[in-house]
């Protein structure tokens, strides 16, 4: 059962208003599906956005931020529940852990480093929780293709490919994540 989605996202709004416009939508179809949100605890940008989206439509959102992006000032102050952590990578443990399933919404260099190493833990067996990406407007078609040729040259086998969804319907991303079984790990040796 999904009943918490982390969403890795970009903490900047993009060159497009659209982008925000799918984080409000994305918000409201959160709470209309009474899933809570777990992201990374930001104000600005698509962060923020969603997370205000959620509140606003009486949905719960937990935020999991860094010691120095929240001194920084990049903590969103209204959420009712933050986790305040000493580190990155125990801010996407955290976040990972506090989830049912894994979401990439567009985002730049952190967003892709966030649910890759979700991806990637897939493979030996530290994540068995869904990994999805919203692929909204063909945002992640480069990267799928890329999976794809991964695949084909073999470095990427079958189970792992088939792990991970590019979806631009939020109900068919909810559909995989619901259904969702974790490949067995790899094995290594002879």
């Amino acid at each position: 059962m999904i009943k918490r989605i982390a969403v890795y996202c970009g903490a900047r709004d993009g060159n497009d208003p659209a982008f925000d416009q799918e984080a409000q939508r994305f918000g409201e179809w959160l709470v209309a599906h009474d899933i809570e949100l777990v992201y990374g605890a930001g104000a600005f940008g698509l962060m923020g956005t969603l997370a205000r989206t959620v509140l606003k439509n009486g949905g719960m959102v937990h935020g999991v931020i860094t010691t120095e992006l929240a001194q920084r000032g990049a903590i969103y102050k209204e959420l009712p529940d933050v986790k305040i952590v000493p580190n990155m990578d125990i801010r996407k443990q955290t976040m990972m852990r506090l989830a049912d399933g894994l979401l990439a919404f567009p985002g730049g260099f952190g967003t892709l480093e966030e649910i890759s190493e979700a991806a990637s833990w897939t493979t030996v067996g530290d994540n068995k929780k869904p990994v999805a990406f919203y692929n909204f407007a063909g945002f992640y078609d480069p990267l799928n293709e890329l999976f794809k040729r991964m695949n084909k040259a073999g470095f990427v086998e079958d189970p792992y490919l088939n792990s991970v969804c590019f979806s631009d319907q939020f109900d068919q991303i909810l559909t995989f994540m619901q259904n969702y079984h974790a490949p067995a790990h790899r094995r290594y040796g002879k």
